[in-house]
């Protein structure tokens, strides 16, 4: 695995204490309120396979996105897609993704035989479009972005991202993973749905993992090109029997609720800026991050940082090489965040 998002197997050793699980961009504010109640409305119908809940569903994303039902594929697709797209044309097409990153798309190419095509990050830690687009070539299957990128949280300028999108895609299909995207700010200006919707051949994938507190029930979607959808769909992909109806049923409920996601990012954007100025407070660098999530530099290795602040409660996330000097810390409660943040101080402060 090149560095998809895994749970650490470190367990923190305080006795009594309560762990800071802020190590996987997780939303620890919980799902929105009707949710709950979608679920269990949902309890006695367990013995029944998912079916028209998940018509529904799909309705509903087509409505919010502004697509066909058919461009709206159900699922965690990305590692599924990375599969399909290595095995089209056989082994040997090229990946070409940002390094470091999140990679379970590029894992999944390469484990049937596509070759990952890492491309360092920019000068300010964001996706390299320039950089990027010089790597594509006749063997490229496809381009990977996140955006807001993890881990850095840099969200790319609309238009510069767009015009890469538009152009790239005439020679290889491009992928955007807007999973952290809600939390940036003019998310309807930044999203590249509208590309999907114009035709061009572009991906974007969401998740209701992140913002709507899904974690536990994960589930996402992509709106995909026609002849891909029809393609992935082929595969089964969009088998209503696959899908947990708990999971369906509570997506549906997050889309409904109109308001949830404003006051979650609100909640988030708050907890980021108390970060952002322990950061300043310390000298620290740091990246603007617009996920919910921040990224600086410790000075320290990362498995020093990282064990000591396990016993000091607070599980972070993994290592992203070369940064091995930087740390990604999710947003939590704000108790957790305090709880952090007095940790970190405490740490770097002794440290120097």
């Amino acid at each position: 695995m090149l560095g998809a998002e895994r749970p650490s197997r470190l367990v923190a050793r305080d006795a009594g204490g309560k762990l800071a699980r802020l190590a996987l961009n997780e939303n620890p504010f919980g799902p929105a309120p009707g949710v709950i109640d979608a679920i269990q409305r949902e309890f006695s119908n367990l013995c029944r396979y998912t079916g028209e809940e998940f018509d529904v569903l799909v309705g509903l994303i087509a409505a919010r996105e502004g697509v066909g039902r058919e461009q709206v594929i159900l699922g965690e697709i990305l590692e599924p897609l990375g599969t399909y797209l290595s095995l089209q044309g056989g082994p040997g097409g090229e990946f070409i993704f940002s390094d470091p990153g999140y990679t379970a798309l590029i894992d999944s190419a390469v484990a049937v035989g596509g070759r990952a095509i890492g491309v360092p990050l920019g000068a300010q830690m964001e996706n390299d479009l320039p950089a990027i687009a010089a790597k594509v070539n006749a063997r490229t299957r496809a381009v990977f972005l996140v955006n807001p990128h993890n881990p850095t949280g840099i969200v790319g300028d609309s238009e510069q991202l767009k015009n890469f999108a538009r152009t790239t895609a005439r020679h290889a299909l491009v992928i955007v993973d807007e999973a952290y995207l809600e939390f940036a700010d003019h998310f309807a200006q930044r999203t590249l749905a509208d590309l999907v919707r114009a035709g061009e051949n572009v991906i974007v994938f969401r998740t209701f993992a992140k913002v709507y507190g899904l974690a536990g029930l994960d589930i996402g979607y992509g709106l995909v090109p026609v002849p891909v959808a029809k393609a992935l769909s082929a595969q089964g992909l969009n088998n209503p029997h696959l899908f947990n109806r708990l999971a369906v049923a509570a997506s549906a409920a997050s889309l409904k609720d109109t308001e949830y996601v404003g006051r979650v990012t609100s909640l988030v954007a708050r907890e980021r800026e108390q970060w952002f100025g322990l950061f300043r407070d310390m000298k620290l660098k740091f990246t603007p991050s617009s996920g919910n999530f921040v990224f600086f530099e410790t000075g320290m290795p990362h498995a020093e940082f990282a064990a000591a602040l396990l016993k000091d409660g607070v599980a972070v996330g993994r290592a992203f090489p070369p940064y091995d000097r930087w740390v990604r810390i999710s947003i939590g409660l704000p108790e957790e965040n305090a709880a952090a943040r007095t940790a970190v101080r405490k740490l770097l402060a002794t440290a120097v």
